[in-house]
């Protein structure tokens, strides 16, 4: 038991699971990029409104995908203690709320044009993101339900299977994208639209062979996870929504400081939103890196709940947050060191707007680089919290400090103070800073502390 208590042991274990979910994350983020980046050398108003849509998109899906990833620490649990029809249970439920919501939000999505008016966006801006999202929430029931069966087979220790076919979809998505986008191969020239259809389709690309795995693998068959799909469970439906509507709810808080943020940089001008896409994407790289640890750290966290063995819990904890850290200063050095072609390989060369989104860009880079160990901190304590069931404090603590001091900041500097996008990210960094701290005290001192079992 002692070799296993180990740090050294520690940081194997949650490699093992962590780098194909890091690989995952990455290649999902690899997703998003080429939208960007196709989207850039399209237009910069379709770049606009497709980091209009897509905001949007991700701030319900955010909501919807707690119930996803309540599943990870409950199968997880369930793993350690050995209860395969808990396991079963939990993840059909998780499935069951996914699907719900899905079809719920889709209204929003399909009416977002006024919405976006009446927070401010230009009529155009609104029109065009409206069109987006008419198309890609078309994909939001299939997308929760990826994340579901990704969280069931995380924490069955089997993240593998979630990498290649992401790989797989990322080629499927910059294939469709190059035809729909731009219309080539005989396709119709859809703009910001074919960023959308190609989006849908590879929602439903992983979704088919995710599930396929999932329900065919023998190892996995004894879960019988899709059998008599239909049969409602409302003790297991209970105990995820419990869990997961906290969690839904302090993402929502986290992606609503971004969104916010978005709303903000489009009242300040098109270019200057278009910049903090771009912006958003380069940061966006290396917290993919950081989810992907948490997520490892949620499964190792939630097994050792499940064994009540605290030492492991604090030991594991510890090495997680070493590793985040690590990841974090490599990405400050790009961020600093480069940040002139990191903004420009979004952009055409012979965008008209080139010189100044770069300009803009190379600002907003600045303040990534400086929230990303805050940034690092909140997303690695929200993981280990949930792997020990913790999630209704962590939400209030969330939100207080994006709604009630990110947002506010970010307005107050940014638009009252007139210091433009800077003020804007300045604000963001005092948000997360807040985040970061509170919930790395929340699981130290509530959690963490005290005598464990070795």
């Amino acid at each position: 038991m002692a070799d296993r208590q180990t740090y050294g042991a520690h940081a194997r274990a949650t490699l093992a699971l962590g780098l194909p979910l890091i690989g995952s994350n990455l290649a999902q983020f690899g997703l998003h990029l080429t939208d960007t980046v196709m989207l850039g050398w399209y237009a910069v108003p379709a770049l606009a409104a497709g980091v209009m849509g897509a905001t949007s998109f991700f701030t319900l899906f955010v909501v919807g995908a707690g119930f996803a990833m309540a599943v990870m620490p409950m199968v997880a649990a369930a793993v350690a203690a050995g209860d395969d029809t808990e396991v079963r249970r939990v993840t059909r439920m998780g499935l069951w709320l996914s699907i719900l919501f899905g079809v719920a939000v889709y209204p929003v999505l399909w009416f977002s044009g006024a919405l976006l008016e009446a927070a401010g966006q230009e009529e155009a801006l609104a029109a065009d993101a409206q069109a987006y999202l008419r198309v890609a929430g078309l994909g939001m029931v299939p997308a929760l339900v990826v994340m579901v069966l990704r969280s069931h087979l995380a924490a069955l220790e089997r993240a593998g299977i979630v990498l290649w076919v992401t790989l797989a979809g990322l080629a499927v998505n910059a294939a469709l994208n190059w035809a729909l986008i731009f219309g080539h191969w005989g396709a119709p020239e859809l703009g910001v639209v074919g960023a959308a259809a190609a989006s849908v389709a590879v929602q439903l690309f992983a979704l088919f062979f995710l599930a396929l795995y999932a329900a065919r693998h023998p190892a996995l068959r004894r879960h019988e996870l899709f059998a008599r799909f239909w049969r409602a469970d409302p003790g297991a439906f209970a105990r995820v929504f419990r869990l997961g509507w906290p969690i839904g709810l302090t993402g929502l808080a986290e992606s609503g400081l971004f969104a916010a943020s978005a709303v903000m940089m489009g009242w300040i001008g098109t270019r200057e939103l278009a910049a903090h896409g771009i912006a958003l994407e380069v940061a966006a790289l290396t917290f993919m890196i950081h989810v992907g640890l948490s997520n490892a750290a949620t499964v190792r966290a939630g097994q050792a709940h499940g064994q009540g063995d605290r030492l492991a819990l604090r030991r594991g904890a510890a090495v997680a947050v070493a590793l985040s850290a690590g990841v974090g200063l490599v990405a400050v050095a790009v961020m600093l060191g480069f940040p002139e072609a990191l903004v420009g390989a979004f952009l055409g060369p012979a965008d008209p707007d080139r010189a100044a989104i770069i300009a803009i860009g190379t600002t907003l880079l600045a303040a990534a680089a400086a929230f990303q160990f805050f940034d690092a901190a909140q997303v690695m304590a929200l993981g280990l919290l949930r792997g020990v069931q913790d999630t209704r404090v962590p939400m209030v603590l969330a939100s207080v400090s994006y709604y009630l001091v990110g947002i506010p900041a970010s307005y107050g500097l940014g638009i009252a103070m007139g210091l433009g996008g800077a003020g804007v990210w300045a604000g963001l960094v005092i948000g997360l800073v807040a985040a970061g701290g509170l919930l790395m005290a929340r699981f130290w001192h509530r959690h963490a502390s005290g005598p464990g079992r070795g």
